[in-house]
């Protein structure tokens, strides 16, 4: 990790895959995350973490099935949202979005348990903000 400012922008411009999240940085055992996204990720869970999300770019939508009901929550450019801990939840764009992500390291982009994975999502922990650049 660098110890020098990191422009958000220049790392969202480094590279181009989709559902692919960059590790900028790392707070005590926290990854800060940035991915270009659109269309749907899937259905998923992280048993044991909540997952934090600040739209970047464009707008960010997150299917939430919470108590035997199903909603949805949008996300404009510049709002933030924490997904709880246990709650299956689906992420997409049909537009398109850069998010941020904050969540602990070694965390699966496809949580502890979820659908079949699409050959478009990435299924990784966070690429060094350099990696295929």
């Amino acid at each position: 990790m660098s110890n020098q400012p990191i422009s958000l922008r220049q790392a969202l411009a480094s590279f181009d895959a989709l559902w692919s999240p960059r590790i900028v940085t790392r707070v005590n055992d926290y990854d800060v995350r940035v991915a270009k996204v659109e269309g749907e990720h899937l259905w998923h869970v992280h048993d044991d973490t909540d997952e934090f999300f600040l739209v970047l770019e464009g707008e960010l939508h997150i299917s939430l099935r919470e108590a035997g009901s199903e909603r949805t929550v949008r996300l404009p450019q510049g709002a933030v949202f924490t997904v709880p801990a246990g709650t299956e939840h689906k992420p997409y764009a049909p537009s398109g979005a850069a998010i941020l992500m904050f969540e602990p390291t070694g965390t699966p982009t496809v949580g502890d348990r979820h659908d079949d994975v699409p050959a478009h999502v990435d299924a990784t922990t966070g690429h060094a903000l350099d990696a295929g650049t």
